[in-house]
């Protein structure tokens, strides 16, 4: 005998997963990085223009004639986290030679290592390093690291500076995941994520941190097939 759900119950439910979908993908817009829009882009002068443009003469003169160089828009974004939205290297370098703050953090909580760790910016990732950008500073909604974002990203490169300015190792996000965990879940178990799980144990990371649900990482590399990275895991002591 089938059963039928009562019309008004089954009614409920669906609004019910549609509430819960919204939310999920509101939760994922709100906790991503807000780069400036084209319309934002166009409208910048000033030291933003230069930034955005890569002008590095241009942002020396501003600078001269009495710019700020940590002056916000309307996002709060800095001429610098413009930049490194934009992947300039040379307007990211000028900024930090006038004094740029490489900690300023824009209004959704993010900085300009955490922007240049998602996109896997080696260079600009090395210049804010090397001025003292916070490599263990807690950004975004998420409560992320710039590693943990180098790991989502899979880039061996800043990954490995990161680990070498100190990043926290064993920091667990608001969805419960460490930078080893991060490595697991994005990666392809390839030789990038094996490099990258090689330099956090390298790094000392706590092996056995589960994720939210309690699986610890062997048995996530497992439960994916990653054999190779298991078998690091399992060398350098990690319990299933």
């Amino acid at each position: 005998m089938r059963l039928q759900m009562p019309a008004g119950l089954s009614r409920f439910l669906s609004a019910l997963a549609v509430c819960a979908l919204a939310a999920l993908i509101g939760g994922e817009k709100a906790a991503a990085q807000t780069p400036p829009t084209p319309a934002e882009y166009a409208a910048y002068e000033g030291l933003f223009d230069a930034a955005a443009k890569g002008l590095a003469s241009r942002i020396d003169d501003l600078v001269v004639a009495g710019a700020d160089p940590d002056e916000r828009d309307e996002n709060g974004r800095t001429p610098l986290i413009v930049a490194a939205f934009r992947q300039e290297k040379a307007a990211v370098k000028a900024l930090l030679d006038a004094g740029a703050n490489a900690n300023a953090l824009d209004n959704d909580s993010f900085d300009a290592l955490s922007i240049a760790a998602s996109s896997g910016d080696l260079a600009v990732v090395k210049l804010l390093v090397g001025a003292k950008a916070n490599a263990r500073a807690i950004t975004g909604p998420l409560g992320n690291t710039a590693l943990i974002a180098a790991c989502q990203k899979g880039n061996v490169a800043v990954v490995e500076t990161l680990l070498a300015a100190r990043a926290p190792v064993n920091h667990v996000n608001n969805l419960g995941a460490t930078a080893l965990v991060t490595a697991l879940t994005s990666g392809d178990g390839g030789e990038r994520t094996q490099k990258i799980v090689d330099a956090l144990i390298r790094a000392e990371a706590d092996l056995n941190l589960p994720d939210r649900a309690g699986t610890k990482p062997l048995a996530l590399a497992r439960a994916k097939g990653f054999t190779e990275v298991a078998a690091l895991l399992e060398t350098a002591g990690a319990q299933p």
